[in-house]
């Protein structure tokens, strides 16, 4: 009896690893797998990016995700024979996905200027410069010339960091710094003469310029805020990693794809870095 028993319980066992190894498949089919739990190995290159930051990564109207950064790590798994995956993360959770082994790297419009000790940093290879667009019938040509006007800058946006900050002196001079939500409403507020002038990314600002077809209704003023340095951000110690990526963009820059990705999102060259 104890015999029959023991062979009973071993089968009932059996049946539940076998649905267990089952159900994982199937989860893992259907999809269930992905996310920040997805699965990394040596030919995969998980690049983590915050999904609403256009142009850089951001999810277009078909629902994939595309971007000036995605683009340049699609290319770089191309030429090096990995799989590319884009993974979206919550942005104040990037430390841990990257700590856990969960994404390979940060690479979305990432400034290396203040963390340069937090990450292993490929070079810089984007010029992020904070800038003034303004209606190009204004007569704003410099930034004198937004003495005792109305500009408008998205909120935690670096632009008002900078205008808060170091560069203070510059709002000073305004009638109103005023804070939005987003550069959409900025814009509307341009466009309506709410206000004066939007503060904001030299690379957002070309984006949204050129996804509005108004490079002769807007202009973007010579004179900039500030400026600061983007690159890919690994984690420390993963050298080998690292400079691969680093030799496989280099030799992107000097075939001219960089330049060609770059067009295809509104980017001007001048703002990419190439040593």
């Amino acid at each position: 009896m104890k015999r029959k028993i023991g062979i009973i319980l071993a089968l009932v066992l059996v049946s539940f690893l076998m649905v267990g190894t089952a159900s994982a498949g199937l989860f893992d089919f259907l999809g269930g797998g992905s996310g920040s739990n997805a699965t990394n190995d040596n030919s995969t290159f998980i690049v983590g990016f915050d999904a609403e930051f256009p142009p850089y990564g951001y999810q277009d109207d078909n629902g994939s995700y595309t971007g000036f950064d995605l683009d340049l790590a699609k290319e770089v798994c191309e030429r090096n024979n990995w799989t590319f995956k884009a993974q979206p993360i919550d942005w104040d959770a990037k430390d841990a996905e990257l700590d856990s082994g969960s994404i390979d790297c940060i690479w979305n419009g990432f400034t290396i200027d203040g963390r340069e000790n937090d990450y292993l940093w490929s070079d810089p290879y984007f010029d992020n410069k904070q800038i003034f667009v303004v209606k190009s019938d204004s007569g704003i040509n410099s930034i004198a010339d937004l003495k005792e006007k109305t500009v408008e800058t998205q909120k935690d946006s670096s632009a008002l960091a900078a205008l808060e900050g170091d560069n203070k002196t510059i709002a000073d001079t305004f009638k109103e710094l005023k804070q939005v939500a987003d550069y959409n409403t900025a814009f509307m507020d341009l466009e309506s003469g709410a206000c004066d002038a939007v503060a904001m990314d030299i690379g957002v600002a070309e984006y949204d310029i050129d996804q509005k077809n108004g490079t002769d209704t807007y202009s973007i003023l010579n004179e900039s805020i500030t400026t600061e340095k983007y690159g890919v951000g690994f984690k420390k110690g993963n050298t080998d990693l690292k400079d691969t990526v680093q030799k496989t963009l280099d030799e992107m820059f000097k075939d001219g794809t960089v330049a060609k990705i770059a067009e295809k999102y509104g980017i001007s060259q001048d703002a990419l870095i190439q040593k």
